[in-house]
């Protein structure tokens, strides 16, 4: 438990300083390596489709094995068990780092529009060379919104549940459907496979991260609203899990997220997800982010009272 609390407050105080080694990027460049493979194999997309779901099991595997082989073997050693553990469990928690990068949006206006473009296509991948300013807000708000489920509550509940080796397995699920899991041509067979697995491992914490979202934020936002415009607005997204939390923060808000996005040159049609109350402001970024934190805190807070408190699980 309390490697958990302590990678939960590394990634509050540093986020992912860029000269740390972290497993993500790891397996990033594995992916990408597969990929080429993969494309230079396949003599056709059914093969190509085929190999892709290939890739899942040989990657789920290896991102939960190795993990679990390391932590095993360090198990004898009390102290470097915990420091491996926690530096493991810190590395699949991402709410330090969306915060920084959200704000790094936010705070690029003041050197222009096109500075904000910069910024915001290191984190989105729709074009972002001809947004504007309120379009700008919203990418930034949906990647925060979305991401507190994929970046966040989602590894922090696999965490919980199967400690370092599952929330690594799921960094890896959600890692391979970021760089194949698109709807287009160059990735639709490819990435069938790996968005498939993305999907059913987010089916829970998606629902879940939506309710933290909303019961986090009692007394600052507007909690029914957002439980009304993620319950009816749920289904308005390519995905059957991002409407979820983006459906929560924009009730909160009172802001209309959804809309078409520009992808690799094409157009991609989305509804729209909550109510136009108000146009999205440069604070909502701000306020998206303090959502996350929020829902953060409450999983934490239950996750320890859970364990703590029904299981009298101990410390260590």
């Amino acid at each position: 438990m309390i490697d958990f609390l302590l990678a939960v407050i590394l990634d509050f105080c540093i986020g992912d300083p860029y000269f740390l080694p972290h497993p993500i990027k790891l397996m990033g460049n594995v992916i990408s390596f597969e990929e080429k493979k993969v494309r230079s194999t396949a003599k056709n997309n059914n093969m190509m489709e085929l190999l892709g779901g290939i890739v899942v099991i040989i990657n789920l595997f290896l991102a939960f094995l190795i993990p679990f082989l390391m932590l095993k073997v360090l198990k004898s050693y009390s102290l470097i068990y915990h420091i491996v553990n926690t530096y493991f469990l810190y590395t699949c928690i991402a709410a330090g780092c969306l915060q920084r990068e959200g704000m790094k949006v936010a705070k690029a206006f003041e050197k222009g529009i096109e500075e904000a473009r910069y910024r915001l296509s290191f984190i989105v991948g729709r074009e972002t060379g001809n947004l504007s300013e309120s379009e700008i807000i919203r990418a930034d708000v949906e990647t925060v919104a979305e991401n507190t489920s994929d970046g966040v509550i989602a590894p922090m509940l696999y965490a919980a549940i199967g400690g370092a080796p599952l929330a690594f397995l799921y960094k890896m699920v959600n890692t391979m459907d970021s760089m194949l899991g698109y709807k287009n041509e160059k990735y639709l067979y490819i990435g069938h496979f790996p968005a498939k697995a993305d999907d059913v491992f987010n089916f829970i914490p998606a629902r879940l991260t939506g309710v933290l979202m909303c019961f986090g934020s009692v007394l600052r936002f507007d909690v029914l609203n957002g439980l009304k415009v993620m319950i009816r607005d749920r289904k308005n997204h390519k995905s059957p899990n991002c409407a979820y939390p983006e459906g929560a923060a924009a009730g909160l808000l009172g802001v209309q997220l959804g809309g078409n996005n520009v992808y690799f040159g094409e157009i991609m049609r989305k509804p729209k997800i909550g109510d136009k109350k108000r146009e999205l402001e440069l604070l909502d970024i701000k306020k998206t982010i303090e959502i996350m934190y929020r829902a953060e805190i409450l999983f934490t807070a239950v996750y320890f009272i859970v364990l703590g408190g029904v299981f009298n699980v101990s410390w260590w």
